[in-house]
């Protein structure tokens, strides 16, 4: 039995979710060098002389113009994140007998928050909700998982929580990671993903398969806790949780619990209404499509790694917040869902190409270091 790590809930309440993370100090991993600005951090890590989840850049407050964009586009998807909040607690409820959610921090953590708090409205039962940490090519935190199961979750009620799909990389990246676990551990933990949109068909349940603005990608740690992505590196010893950041400093401006709270108004009132459970989409569809679509658009704009295209509004949202974006494609630059990652690209000076027969409403490209 391992020892027991101190509860962390971030900014959120304790009902809401507990982070399975290591809060670290800013100060140290200044001093290690760990922090980098954006251009530095893409260098290390298309050199592959550093890992992705070994650093940081600093996150900074949303301008006040972003700001006002993120309540708009809350103001208009509202309703459709409800519903399918909704629709992914009747599924959960439907499918697993006292579900246990496990959110992939970050983008899953507002969704489990609000699946937790829906399955008690359907159910009557608190569904607990942990957040851990999962990595591309470093896996899910086993001594996460570890933990829930030594407080007597059984291996069968797990549900793996994240916002959306785009190319399918986090979904695979857990179905890889649970293989290893169960056959070190000898248990038999299914890679439930349920997510809100599906483009890449990888998930095992989705409310949607539409690319469409989920309002808690617009922002990074003030919808999330305040807590940063999780990191990976030589601070993180053999007994602890993957690590985070905290940003109490941005808590003037945390939305967070208040996210939560103002969807879980909608849901109630959706609730009442009891509306059917809409048809779940093709996913064998969806792979093949998004498949084909993946490769055009390498092949349309030269790009040779995959790592450095990201399909979607989500996925596009995450480059230009945090990435080194090299160009900005939109459907429809007048869609009021992309308002936002225009007022991004201009601040950043990104190039937006609109191409109208676009298969997503965004696409973004991470410029190669290469040609920096």
């Amino acid at each position: 039995m391992n020892t027991p790590l101190p509860a962390f809930h971030g900014s959120y309440r304790p009902e809401d979710v507990e982070f399975l993370l290591k809060p670290l100090a800013l100060d140290e991993l200044k001093n290690l060098g760990l922090i980098k600005d954006t251009e530095a951090k893409e260098e290390l890590i298309q050199s592959g002389k550093r890992h992705y989840s070994e650093m940081l850049s600093l996150e900074s407050l949303p301008s006040a113009r972003y700001r006002r964009l993120f309540f708009e586009a809350h103001q208009r998807n509202r309703d459709r994140m409800a519903q399918d909040c909704l629709t992914l607690a009747r599924r959960i409820a439907e499918s697993v007998d006292k579900p246990v959610l496990v959110s992939l921090a970050r983008a899953g953590t507002p969704i489990g928050a609000i699946l937790s708090h829906t399955l008690r409205l359907l159910t009557g039962r608190a569904a607990p909700h942990y957040s851990v940490s999962i990595i591309r090519d470093r896996g899910i935190d086993a001594r996460a998982l570890d933990t829930i199961l030594e407080r007597g979750a059984d291996e069968n009620s797990l549900v793996f929580v994240d916002g959306w799909t785009g190319k399918g990389v986090i979904a695979e990246e857990l179905h890889s990671a649970l293989t290893s676990y169960n056959a070190s551990r000898g248990t038999g933990i299914a890679p439930r993903l349920f997510v809100l949109a599906d483009l890449a068909g990888k998930a095992f349940c989705a409310a949607s398969a539409d690319d469409y603005l989920i309002p808690s990608s617009i922002l990074n740690a003030t919808i999330s806790g305040l807590v940063s992505r999780s990191v990976l590196n030589e601070t993180i010893g053999p007994e602890d949780f993957h690590g985070c950041v905290l940003y109490q400093d941005f808590a003037d401006q945390d939305l967070s619990v208040w996210f939560v709270d103002n969807i879980m108004e909608r849901i109630r009132e959706l609730w009442a209404e009891r509306p059917p459970l809409p048809p779940q989409p093709d996913a064998l569809a969806q792979v093949r499509r998004n498949a084909a679509f993946l490769t055009e658009e390498m092949r349309r704009y030269g790009v040779t790694d995959r790592n450095l295209i990201k399909p979607g509004i989500g996925e596009a949202t995450r480059v230009l917040l945090r990435r080194l974006p090299e160009r900005l494609i939109l459907k429809n630059p007048d869609q009021e869902n992309v308002q936002h990652l225009l007022a991004l690209a201009q601040e950043k000076q990104v190039p937006v190409e609109v191409r109208p027969d676009l298969l997503v409403n965004a696409l973004s490209l991470i410029r190669s270091t290469k040609h920096v």
